[in-house]
């Protein structure tokens, strides 16, 4: 992972990114977001990891599981950190998921108005 420019501490990425720094240790111990150590041997991150943690949590709140995210952030070269059309290409698979689950809430929510417009609860 390239440090282009000042390195943030896990703290600061944990301000900026709005992600609790526990959060951000489980990222970084299941391969998620990797981590460069200080002299001291205290994590540091190069500002493109805000854009890693977004990619996370994106993916987290569409209903991924972090393993899969892993699977998807380890398809992008040395680890880079993903652009829109990485985004747009890795999300594509979970695109079908997403619909199918929204199709089914939706059905799920038609049905409960049903059963409260006759009574049968």
């Amino acid at each position: 992972m390239p440090a282009n420019g000042p390195l943030l501490t896990v703290g600061e990425l944990a301000a900026r990114s709005g992600v609790a720094v526990s959060a951000l240790h489980y990222y970084g111990a299941r391969g998620l977001l990797p981590a460069l150590r200080s002299a001291g041997n205290q994590r540091r991150y190069p500002r493109s990891a805000l854009r890693r943690v977004a990619f996370i949590r994106a993916g987290q709140q569409l209903g991924i599981g972090l393993a899969e995210i892993a699977d998807a952030l380890e398809r992008l070269p040395a680890q880079r950190t993903p652009t829109k059309a990485d985004w747009a290409r890795l999300s594509a698979a979970w695109r079908d998921r997403l619909d199918a689950r929204i199709a089914a809430l939706q059905a799920l929510r038609d049905r409960l108005d049903g059963c409260i417009g006759c009574g049968c609860l």
